[in-house]
């Protein structure tokens, strides 16, 4: 995301508490910055990119966080998948003039790289007027409307995305354990009403047998979490929600939360003792 934005002509600060993560930004045409803080105090849109609500609230919270640094004028874009209670609170908290809005993302390592991200953005109108523009270099925006709705527009997609890879490798294993070849599978579901992204993109880390790394089980189950909390305002049983968060839970207990999202297959895999690995060239999709 850092390198599109300054692809496209902006000067970036950047700062990760990973130095690799922060050397690459610096390669792509970033400037380093000292600490989030640092850099707060600098700019005009001050965009943050965590893993989980606490991550968010450590680094914005508190007397000492970047929110307290950021001047009248500027506009801090979370693009965290987070709670929307959380960003209300830390906008209730920004200094006079700042103001806040949500935009999570979705599209994986090569969305980001390529500049193909979907970006769910939520806030008052003048102020997604000004940074829809920019975000727009990173992919597609979508609007979504006050702030917060970027968050539950974007839980919605993960909820239906989660559902998507925990029964993907259910539909497999029924076709295989009688008697329909994996490749043959695959290529049906994608040329049917079985078709989504999920098999269309997440099938080949289940073929490779890597189940995508570079999202782990605890990360799903951090936005398993956020989608049952939404859930509570919903007059009714979501109950397909609710077994998707069961499997990934089972396989986080199995496999670890550090392991790949796609390990929700694997169990199926081991329960039914059968295989899913197909010979291919799979590109694993944050190398292209």
């Amino acid at each position: 995301m850092c390198a599109r934005l300054v692809g496209a002509g902006y000067d970036v600060i950047a700062f990760d508490i990973n130095p690799d993560a922060l050397a690459s930004a610096v390669e792509a045409g970033a400037t380093a910055g000292e600490s989030a803080v640092a850099i707060a105090a600098e700019v005009d849109l001050f965009l943050t990119s965590l893993p989980r609500p606490d991550h968010v609230q450590a680094v914005m919270g508190g007397p000492d966080g970047a929110l307290t640094a950021l001047s009248a004028g500027s506009i801090w874009v979370d693009l965290t998948t987070n709670r929307t209670s959380l960003i209300e609170e830390l906008a209730e908290q920004a200094p006079e003039g700042v103001a806040v809005v949500d935009s999570p993302v979705t599209g994986a390592v090569d969305g980001a790289r390529q500049g193909k991200l979907t970006l769910f953005l939520g806030g008052d109108d003048a102020s997604v007027a000004r940074v829809a523009p920019v975000l727009g270099h990173m992919g597609l925006v979508i609007e979504c409307g006050p702030r917060g709705t970027g968050n539950v527009t974007k839980l919605v997609t993960n909820q239906l995305w989660f559902i998507h890879a925990a029964s993907l490798a259910e539909g497999f294993a029924m076709g295989m354990a009688n008697g329909v070849s994996l490749e043959t599978l695959w290529y049906a579901i994608k040329e049917s009403v079985g078709d989504s992204f999920v098999a269309r993109h997440d099938a080949p880390s289940i073929f490779a047998g890597h189940y995508d790394p570079s999202f782990t089980l605890g990360l799903c189950l951090k936005d398993l979490g956020l989608v049952e909390e939404l859930s509570q305002n919903v007059a009714a049983s979501l109950d397909m929600t609710k077994q998707a968060h069961e499997q990934f839970k089972k396989a986080t207990e199995r496999y670890g939360p550090d392991e790949g999202e796609l390990h929700v297959a694997k169990q199926i895999e081991e329960d039914a003792g059968l295989s899913m690995r197909m010979d291919g060239d799979w590109i694993p999709h944050w190398e292209k």
